[in-house]
């Protein structure tokens, strides 16, 4: 199971050219026969829509996947030594070595730094070994049938009939991630057809056998996501005692310079971009780790939406081209995920958005803690504790 699996990256909006067919639950059955009608109606031929469809099986297990969440709930030091083990950067260092070609080509073309790759390809795969043993047509036609997110999932399953018509996806054999997700970077079919590149010249996009090509996709994707070439995206700083933590946080920005002008300052090395707006991330409140963040990092999100993985994937992408061990700090306790669940519900009482009651410290409950924080006279930076759910 990959990480991004669990929160999937994006939030798909397409929608099928005619009426839709069956659009989620009934008979698994029934709805295979309404996907395989729709195709026919896409333009698909009758005789491959029959091959692609004609193994299909609904996954109890790829289900089970999806409920699970739990480590998201985790505050962002344990999950970033969870993740960033000696091992893991080692390998990364020598993979950029054996790829350096790849990424050369990926930063001329793209403008996408070689850490920021490596990191995903860590993260999602452990630099492809383990990429998930989930049959992905069987995946993405359980999540369709189920009714949580058919408009994600039913659209993916017509890429994947495409890619199988082009000879890129066997029904029977291509397997991946519970959500969808295929090869070293983990991409879902419509974003291999948008964004696949065929990096070795074989003549076909093989993101589970070939690194330049998945790499490459990668690349590309990012960008196509909106990345700024050869722009940063995060640095360590260290912040003033007397800064207004009121204006921490992803929805308040100034320049980079503005910022070290308040006092903040880089923990190591020169400010990475002076002119470029920015944001101080405090993941754990004013006293554990601080980050300086640019336009870059918002793109992140759009790979995966969770808070915590897409700090700790920037972080170790900085890792990889040298950055210091972050340092932790002395933060105050944090929230059980039961006792997030608890705070998430007060704050939907008094009025916010939070999203799901997860017990995952995301944006919106961050945004919300600190607005409420303010309210109470507290230093406002967004980190939840037992003494801000017991006052509320």
């Amino acid at each position: 199971m990959t990480l991004r699996s669990i929160v999937t990256a994006l939030l798909l909006t397409c929608a099928a050219s005619g009426p839709a067919l069956a659009q989620c639950g009934g008979g698994f059955g029934q709805f295979v026969a309404g996907l395989k009608a729709e195709a026919i109606q896409r333009g698909h031929a009758p005789a491959a829509a029959d091959r692609f469809f004609a193994g299909v099986r609904q996954d109890p297990k790829v289900i089970k996947a999806d409920r699970a969440q739990g480590v998201f709930q985790l505050d962002f030091t344990t999950f970033a030594r969870r993740l960033i083990s000696a091992n893991r950067l080692n390998t990364g260092l020598s993979k950029a070595k054996q790829q350096a070609a790849t990424f050369d080509r990926i930063e001329r073309e793209f403008g996408v730094s070689r850490g920021v790759l490596l990191a995903f390809w860590a993260f999602e795969t452990d630099y492809g070994a383990f990429q998930g043993d989930f049959n992905t047509l069987n995946a993405l036609v359980t999540l369709a049938h189920d009714c949580r997110r058919p408009e994600l999932f039913r659209p993916q399953i017509f890429a994947a009939l495409t890619l199988y018509e082009k000879g890129d996806f066997d029904p029977a054999r291509t397997t991946g991630a519970w959500a969808g997700e295929i090869g070293m970077v983990q991409m879902l079919p419509e974003d291999i057809l948008e964004n696949g590149v065929d990096g070795d010249g074989d003549g076909h996009v093989d993101l589970k056998g070939s690194p330049p090509d998945a790499l490459m996709s990668g690349g590309k994707m990012l960008r196509h996501l909106g990345w700024r070439p050869n722009e940063p995206w995060l640095q360590e700083v260290t912040l003033p005692s007397g800064l207004d933590w009121a204006q921490t946080g992803l929805n308040h920005k100034k320049t980079a310079a503005e910022w070290t002008s308040l006092g903040v300052r880089p923990r190591s090395g020169q400010l990475l971009a002076p002119g470029l707006p920015a944001s101080i991330l405090i993941p754990q409140g004013r006293k554990g780790p601080a980050f300086l963040v640019y336009p870059n990092y918002d793109v992140y999100f759009e790979w995966n939406r969770s808070f915590v993985y897409v700090l700790t994937a920037a972080y170790f992408a900085t890792r990889l081209q040298g950055a210091p061990v972050f340092d932790a700090g002395n933060p105050d306790p944090g929230l059980s995920g039961q006792q997030m669940q608890t705070l998430q519900q007060k704050l939907i009482a008094r009025g916010y958005d939070v999203g799901a009651v997860d017990g995952i410290l995301g944006e919106k409950t961050r945004e919300a803690v600190q607005s409420v924080q303010q309210q109470l006279g507290l230093p406002a930076d967004a980190w939840p504790t037992p003494d801000l759910l017991n006052r509320l």
